[in-house]
């Protein structure tokens, strides 16, 4: 039968033989050193090598991966849902030879176990056309401070960190410990000639999450309740006339205690404890210095295997602000009137 192009390919047909051999047959895991797991199986042991990457590579690295792969893992890797590369071995004498390798290439090896992973984020100015900041330059910025974090294993329980440049968040800013997000400030400008000849009315008023946006018979165009509007930006995908981009008061706001983790604790989303700090590039010495401060106290007063949300909910949001030292005002305070005290998030049902 003629093969067609139908959907993606099997997954099973790119498996390493020594995962296909020990597929629903795993027996155990060990974690060997920051950044090296070991997986056993009756076929034998998979050794993963975990090492950061950028999300946003070249040609030319790909193939500097892929010969560090055909060297050292017959071939095979794999990337993680947090931008790191995974080389996959059977051979454990490949394992340090390929550690030095990547050390010699300046790739860092670690994120397993109790310590920082990379930062999933999202396309920031380079290629999306809502962002309220960047994504790549402020994870850059960010990851270079707290970089030691990805090679240590000696953290109270692992880190993650994501960053969205805006509201719509194609990152993981609701279930990260910290989690960096862009946001507008502003309700969008309107050009009603640029809507007028560009734009679906109906399709625009219909995208907007709080019913925001109104016809404007009278303009053929749109009117925004400013009191409404939650500065999505969602409007701008349908309409560049709703110009929601303000480079005065689009920042960055921080967030913490997101897990999708069941373990301990229920998974949780994250709760904003900066609202707003300025776009300062290249390097965003704010928002560094913001990371850095919550990192470093939960490092000090956080018990073994405790995540950043749960360390809060621990001590109590009140003592999280202060030994921070983040002002507390009334832009924390939640007053959504859909917003519920807690959501059914958990794989543990009260009966």
């Amino acid at each position: 039968m003629t093969k067609i192009d139908n959907g993606p390919p099997n997954y099973r047909d790119f498996l390493p033989p020594i995962i296909k051999e020990n597929y629903g047959k795993w027996e155990d895991h060990s974690h060997v050193k920051p950044g090296v797991l070991v997986h056993y199986g009756p076929a034998g042991e998979l050794f993963s090598i975990r090492v950061g990457s950028p999300r946003l590579v070249s040609v030319d690295f790909i193939r500097e991966v892929c010969d560090l792969a055909d060297e050292f893992c017959d071939g095979y890797l794999r990337f993680t849902s947090r931008n790191n590369i995974e080389f996959l071995t059977p051979h454990a004498e490949n394992v340090d030879p390929l550690i030095a390798a990547c050390t010699a290439r300046g790739l860092p090896v670690g994120g397993t176990g109790n310590s920082m992973s990379n930062i999933v984020h999202t396309q920031g100015w380079i290629h999306c056309h809502t962002p309220a900041t960047d994504a790549s330059g402020i994870v850059k910025a960010v990851m270079d401070d707290l970089y030691e974090y990805f090679g240590r294993d000696d953290l109270p329980n692992k880190l993650t960190i994501a960053m969205a440049c805006c509201l719509n968040m194609c990152g993981a800013v609701h279930c990260s410990d910290i989690a960096i997000l862009g946001v507008h400030r502003t309700v969008p400008r309107l050009n009603h000639d640029v809507i007028r000849k560009t734009s679906e009315i109906p399709s625009l008023i219909a995208c907007c999450p709080t019913a925001a946006i109104r016809p404007d018979p009278k303009n053929k165009s749109v009117t925004v309740v400013e009191e409404r509007c939650m500065y999505c930006g969602n409007c701008f995908t349908m309409s560049p006339g709703m110009e929601i981009m303000d480079a005065r008061n689009d920042g960055i706001a921080i967030l913490i205690g997101g897990k999708v983790s069941n373990a301990r604790t229920a998974p949780s989303f994250s709760r904003m404890v900066i609202p707003f700090l300025p776009n300062t590039p290249p390097r965003w010495p704010e928002t560094v210095a913001a990371v850095r401060q919550i990192v470093e106290v939960w490092l000090e007063h956080a018990r073994e295997g405790e995540r950043v949300g749960e360390w809060v909910e621990r001590i109590g949001w009140e003592r999280f602000f202060t030994l921070t030292g983040i002002p507390f005002t009334d832009k924390h305070i939640d007053d959504y009137i859909f917003s519920r005290e807690s959501f059914r998030t958990t794989a543990a049902f009260k009966y």
